[in-house]
């Protein structure tokens, strides 16, 4: 749904409605299928949120207008803010992942909830946060410059084939990475 089928919808498509039509439509598959998603499990997560955020984006990309590239480039710019808002908190008493992880935990755990949030109050694991809200928003920043810049100079076939690779390898590397540093921090 998000690596095959934009790639196939936009190959087909853009001989018959042209570049930009065909890149809006590509994004059809990724949104349908995160809203059946939605309609099916009936709750919402933190990456629920930034994934429908994105496709919510790309759709105000499409009715503002304009060339193909610029299309794809807006609709990358949405992680560049997330980013930013990882990293302009990440100084403070309880950065936006000590909110994320909050709600994350309630839907999950309600039980441990409470010590989930005591725990939060220990200055180790509010220095984790920290540590954990720079790389986040170091790694999406990043993320949406590297794509940002390469939807100016790939060609779209090649960008819809590449950009979700590097788009969910990031996230699953900074997942990936957020595990074991969390492990790491529980010792």
């Amino acid at each position: 749904m998000n690596l095959v089928l934009p790639y196939l919808v936009y190959t087909f498509a853009a001989g018959r409605w042209g570049e930009f039509d065909a890149l809006a439509g590509s994004a059809a598959p990724p949104a349908l299928w995160n809203l059946y998603e939605l309609a099916r499990f009936r709750k919402i997560d933190a990456l629920s949120l930034v994934v429908l955020g994105g496709i919510g984006l790309s759709m105000l990309a499409v009715l503002l207008g304009g060339s193909p590239r610029m299309l794809m480039v807006r609709e990358n710019l949405f992680s560049v803010p997330i980013g930013l808002a990882f990293l302009v908190t990440a100084p403070m008493r309880r950065p936006l992942l000590y909110f994320m992880a909050s709600a994350i935990f309630a839907r999950s755990d309600p039980a441990g909830h409470p010590g989930l949030l005591r725990a939060f109050e220990r200055p180790a694991v509010v220095r984790g946060l920290r540590v954990m809200s720079v790389v986040w928003g170091v790694g999406l920043a990043g993320q949406g410059v590297l794509l940002g810049w390469m939807a100016l100079w790939c060609d779209i076939p090649t960008y819809l084939l590449i950009s979700p690779v590097i788009g969910y390898g990031a996230v699953v590397a900074m997942g990936v990475w957020t595990y074991w540093y969390s492990g790491k921090l529980q010792r």
